[in-house]
């Protein structure tokens, strides 16, 4: 059987049962200038959902003639939802983010039941990958994306947006009107200089400043359609869009609120979060919707928090009984479930198998636009994955990063090479994690340094030669992916052949026989428990119960 086969039938092993039905846990940070330690601008996002998968989107941008039209793609299940006109000229988009590095995320909120039904056919897919091929910058963005809504109508739930450029972070919060009226009301707020923000599947902004229409932008209907709603009395400056539109829940604090604190107190743990709100305590302060972190944001912090377990707090996930034996921190879906008439909710760390891809924008102000903006990729879950620096001024994308789908593997495909290797992990997670850190720090490490190398050689050939400059960060960032992806596979070789039948080989020798990986003392003390007179090895005397 060849490697490629091998792989294949392994996962059709591991893919059982594994395969869950939609749902969403996307998490997205976003730092201002001020808050980073070079002074970039950074937005996170991670788009997690069961059995998703999304090839890294490339758009080359063009120009386009009077009457040509774009197709509105259904972003959840690939069917045409309408046509629109085309604009005149449109820019290059990798990923999330475009050529004048601006980048957008979301997360969605779902919100008012009231507003699901759609009005139109605008979806937030087609809210950010349209708003990146028309922006020069975040604001700009912003008035593309609610513009198109107001023209064409909305098509998704409650959405919370992050919008980055090299100067300015916006969190936008969006929800359609469903059939009491045409397109959506938002709110967005800049980032404040020197602080950060973060949300997760509940909108986040409450009160709004009214009077700072530089920081500041809204609907103009966003009080009064509450008001006819009947989700709002009082006057303006009372105003609450998370009271009226996404009312908390205990489940919006267990599942989402928690994942904004993961972030808070990863960033500024002399603040001293508690975790009461989170954790559903009644009348506890909400969080902040913006804070000061404690020390400046780099790429690797930023890394850092999508990664998140709540690693060091009493809620670490790879801990207790729901751990297993090896310390998983994952907890398989569905995430609800009853005892005794009781609603439970398993936790819903920030890093989640089911991400299908993630990201890091760094947009510099101080480099020309081919070269600041660096969107940096990662598919599968964020714990065992590894970010890959992808420069806006490359002009093809990586083909292991652009191939494969949901439904068949493929050892040509990223998305399937980190799979497999996290699926296999999953079932001894305490002993393969390790491996896979070793490799994803060197890697990394790798990455991070070659990119300041990087930064100044592409720099000099903007001043002397832009056309090579394109070449060669379009080199760098195309073959630097496939060199990630290509130690992925040697990564999943290796670990397979050590592990091999839940054996260890601590040395690449025929002989001697590896150990056993065996079971924790108190998973073992919990098993003889369970099965009291099975595994003790003892006479027994005639009549003694021997089940």
């Amino acid at each position: 059987m060849t490697k490629t086969n091998f792989f294949k039938a392994i996962l059709l092993i591991l893919m059982v049962g594994y395969f869950a039905p939609h749902a969403q846990a996307c998490t997205n940070v976003l730092v201002s200038r001020g808050a980073s330690a070079d002074g970039s601008v950074m937005i996170s996002y991670l788009a997690d959902a069961g059995g998703f998968m999304d090839p890294l989107y490339y758009y080359p941008g063009g120009e386009y003639e009077p009457g040509d039209s774009i197709d509105i793609i259904c972003w959840h299940y690939g069917h045409l939802l309408g046509r629109i006109p085309q604009v005149e000229k449109t820019y290059r988009v990798i990923g999330n983010m475009n050529e004048h590095q601006v980048a957008i995320g979301e997360t969605t909120f779902t919100g008012r039941s009231e507003l699901h039904t759609p009005n139109g056919f605008i979806d937030y897919g087609a809210m950010m990958y349209i708003g990146l091929q028309r922006s020069k910058t975040a604001r700009e963005a912003i008035e593309v994306m609610t513009g198109l809504v107001e023209a064409h109508g909305y098509n998704s739930t409650g959405e919370s947006f992050s919008i980055a450029d090299k100067n300015e972070a916006w969190i936008m919060e969006f929800i359609g009107k469903s059939e009491h009226g045409e397109g959506g009301v938002w709110v967005a707020a800049r980032v404040p200089d020197g602080y950060i923000a973060a949300h997760a599947n509940q909108a986040r902004i409450r009160k709004i400043d009214w009077e700072d229409t530089d920081n500041w932008m809204w609907s103009d209907d966003l009080v009064d359609f509450a008001r006819e709603m009947g989700w709002f009395e009082g006057d303006k400056e009372d105003f609450n869009f998370v009271e009226a539109y996404n009312p908390l829940t205990c489940e919006s604090l267990l599942l989402c609120e928690g994942r904004v604190w993961s972030v808070f107190n990863n960033a500024a743990p002399s603040q001293n979060f508690p975790a009461d709100y989170w954790r559903c305590v009644r009348d506890a302060e909400p969080y902040p919707l913006f804070i000061k972190p404690d020390q400046k944001v780099t790429v690797q912090d930023m890394i850092g928090f999508v990664r998140d377990h709540f690693h060091d707090t009493p809620f670490y996930t790879a801990e207790g009984f729901s751990a297993g034996p090896y310390n998983n921190p994952y907890r398989w879906r569905p995430i609800y479930f009853e005892l005794d008439d009781q609603k439970y909710a398993w936790p819903r760390t920030i890093s989640q198998p089911q991400t299908g891809f993630s990201f890091i924008s760094q947009s510099r102000n101080w480099l020309p636009d081919p070269i600041g903006g660096i969107f940096w990729y990662g598919v599968d879950d964020t714990y065992s994955n590894a970010y890959m620096p992808l420069y806006v001024g490359m002009q093809r994308a990586p083909v292991s990063l652009t191939t494969g789908n949901i439904i068949d593997f493929d050892w040509d495909s990223a998305f399937w090479v980190f799979n497999l290797v996290a699926n296999y992990a999953y079932g001894m997670y305490s002993f393969i994690i390790e491996d896979i850190k070793e490799v994803q720090f060197e890697v990394e490490n790798r990455s991070h340094t070659m990119t300041k190398a990087v930064d100044v050689a592409a720099k000099a050939l903007y001043e002397t030669n832009p056309e090579m400059m394109y070449e060669y960060l379009t080199d760098f960032s195309v073959n630097n992916a496939e060199y990630t992806v290509q130690r992925w596979r040697e990564l999943g070789y290796h670990i397979f052949s050590k592990y091999n039948d839940r054996y260890v080989r601590t040395e690449d020798k025929l002989r001697p026989w590896p150990q056993g990986i065996d079971y924790p003392e108190e998973f073992k003390r919990s098993a003889v428990e369970d099965r009291p007179n099975y595994y003790d090895v003892r006479w027994r005397k005639p009549g003694e119960p021997i089940k």
